[in-house]
């Protein structure tokens, strides 16, 4: 097992992964000041819906996310030159955490990713070549790494491929029902919008899909056909980025094909002058018993979240538990109307909620296709009547087309949210049957 993890072989590799990486990070917190994403979904709500438990974790107040995200960004590009190299991505961590906890209205696989990687750089020898971090204290500077470095981050993608190709078996893919639906959308695109709408191509992305998140792995991990799946790998994300824009995931995804390709090729790729490190030497550290067990408990936990919901009652795409933190990825477009009501208990006068005096764009279309928005919008409802004396009960009605079907009720309209307490680990017996096949 030692001389399997703890064989030091040339650092090339994570060393402009770390580049890359935090190129990345501050691409995507500026881009989210300059976008006008931190606007719409962090400073324009009087509330976000943040993940249930962390409903204390709210935005900062008045243009403060700004600040935030510009700070998150100069974290990034201290990642990308290694300076403080630990301190910083510490930092980044912390933060892009509390932004993916705090909010739910723009949920994105790619943001849970992030978070995940960034967690494991803060256990990488990644500042030990071409950072500052070495320049100013050279006793750090090194050639070389242990190879458990490369085979967590395979480790981990193979994952995020795995349960993303597992997650499309299922009819609305593979009769192209969600694709065609999602891609009416873009048929205004210059050039390709019309391209877009063949169903021919339909058939190519579904399929491809699949067989893209399954091989893609196993073809870079043998020699023969690793260009191949990098040239796969090339066209799959470049179209991602370009039909479905999903920010820097489709960038990050291609760099970590740096891990497959042998360190010598990488070396001489990006960093020429650089010592190469052949010595193959097995420094097993101190701390090894406690790294193993961090990890064995870490992919332990990412084989199990993706499978919780084939325990859960009924169907993932209409009760949306299990959905998160597993990796399935553009799978269903959802549309809903929903209408919320009070209803005082002491005079049991009934009044329908205004949602635009509360919400905005984005959150309506939460609070009428998700369930867990849905019961935390009628707790923040039953709260804030509550501070003004009152005792109330909060009723839904709320229907849901999924993948263009006709809409159907998601919520017994009967059932008190108010007075409802959120179990994470059962099924919420308020919402109605899918029967979806």
């Amino acid at each position: 097992m030692n001389n399997f993890i703890f064989r030091h072989i040339d650092n090339s590799a994570l060393i402009v992964f770390r580049i890359i990486f935090g190129l990345l990070c501050f691409l995507e917190s500026v881009g989210a000041i300059f976008t006008g994403w931190v606007k719409r979904t962090l400073i324009d709500p009087d509330f976000t819906f943040s993940f249930i438990g962390f409903d204390w974790l709210q935005p900062l107040p008045g243009n403060w996310m700004y600040a935030y995200y510009a700070l998150m960004g100069v974290f990034g590009l201290f990642v990308m030159i290694g300076f403080k190299y630990r301190l910083s991505i510490i930092a980044f961590t912390i933060m892009w955490t509390a932004t993916y906890l705090m909010q739910k209205a723009s949920y994105n696989n790619h943001y849970y990713l992030l978070v995940m990687l960034s967690a494991i750089m803060i256990l990488m020898p990644a500042n030990r070549y071409l950072s500052i971090d070495a320049k100013l204290n050279p006793k750090i500077k090194s050639i070389s790494m242990p190879i458990w470095c490369s085979y967590v981050f395979i480790a981990q993608m193979f994952i995020v491929y795995t349960y993303g190709a597992i997650a499309k078996l299922y009819p609305d893919w593979l009769d192209t029902t969600f694709l065609e639906t999602i891609l009416k959308g873009k048929q205004k695109y210059f050039l390709i919008g019309d391209f877009l709408q063949n169903k021919s191509l339909h058939y190519f992305l579904a399929y491809g899909g699949i067989l893209f998140d399954g091989l893609v792995i196993p073809l870079l991990l043998f020699k023969p056909t690793r260009n191949f799946a990098f040239l796969a790998s090339i066209f799959f994300h470049v179209f991602n980025s370009i039909v479905f824009q999903i920010g820097i995931f489709p960038f990050l995804s291609l760099a970590f094909i740096l891990f497959f390709y042998p360190p010598k090729t990488i070396k001489n790729l990006f960093l020429k002058k650089k010592q190469f490190y052949d010595e193959s030497r097995v420094i097993v550290p101190k701390y090894k018993e406690a790294l193993i067990s961090l990890f064995c408990i870490y992919f332990t936990i990412q084989l199990i979240l993706p499978l919780r919901h084939w325990v859960i009652e009924d169907h993932v795409l209409w009760t949306e538990e299990g959905h998160r933190l597993s990796w399935r990825m553009m799978l269903r477009s959802k549309s809903g109307i929903s209408n919320f009501y009070i209803v005082d208990k002491k005079t049991n006068t009934k009044t329908k909620i205004d949602l635009d005096q509360y919400l905005t764009n984005k959150q309506r279309h939460l609070v009428s296709t998700k369930p867990d928005a849905i019961w935390q919008f009628a707790q923040r409802l039953k709260n804030q009547f509550a501070a003004n004396g009152l005792d109330i009960a909060v009723y839904v009605d709320c229907y849901v087309s999924i993948n263009g079907r006709p809409h159907k009720k998601l919520v017994d309209s009967a059932s008190d949210l108010a007075g409802i307490d959120w179990d994470p680990f059962k099924h919420s017996t308020w919402l109605l049957p899918s029967n979806l096949d």
